[in-house]
């Protein structure tokens, strides 16, 4: 009989750099950890592909998807749906492997709310004003989606203590280990 796989959590603030310690992660771990990629209602930034950063569907689609149960958890964020496709991710963990998932705070919390067994990791910024700054070096929104963004930040960051795990991303090496022995310890 197959050894289960994990389920994975990891949130935290837009621009604090769970992107870039994911994919570091998924780069040294790719036969141990399957990334779960999300659904969204938003549109694409120019450099994202669909079915790899994100799977982009219609307000519509998404709420038909909501109807028929098919998210493990979804919430609506910076005025857009995101979710999380539930049979992949059940279908991943009976196969064996960790399932990762990117998600927001809101999802986070609300796989929390519903006794999913997880290991929750909450990535959180030195500060908001090194966030600030990391969002607008990204080059991806607008001011005005910035400014929204962080306000969102300053929220998201109460919740950090609701997580089994915070790590504070101020040195990018040092949050890799972090995150590699909270995974990967013995």
């Amino acid at each position: 009989m197959n050894k289960k796989g994990r389920l994975i959590v990891i949130t935290g603030p837009s621009g604090v750099g769970k992107t870039t310690l994911i994919k570091k992660l998924l780069n040294e771990y790719k036969d141990k950890v399957y990334f779960s990629v999300s659904f969204t209602s938003r549109l694409p930034r120019d450099s994202e592909i669909d079915g790899v950063d994100y799977y982009f569907i219609s307000k519509e689609e998404f709420k038909k998807r909501v109807k028929r149960n098919k998210f493990l958890e979804y919430a609506l964020v910076h005025d857009n749906y995101y979710g999380t496709d539930k049979k992949l991710v059940e279908d991943t963990v009976f196969s064996g492997k960790d399932c990762l998932l990117d998600i927001d705070v809101q999802g986070g919390l609300n796989l929390m709310s519903k006794n999913i067994k997880a290991i929750y990791i909450f990535i959180a910024p030195p500060s908001i004003i090194t966030l600030k700054k990391r969002l607008l070096k990204r080059y991806t929104d607008t001011y005005d989606v910035i400014e929204k963004r962080v306000i969102n930040a300053e929220k998201e960051i109460k919740e950090k203590d609701n997580y089994q795990y915070i790590i504070t991303n101020d040195n990018f090496n040092k949050a890799y280990k972090e995150l590699k022995t909270i995974l990967f310890k013995n």
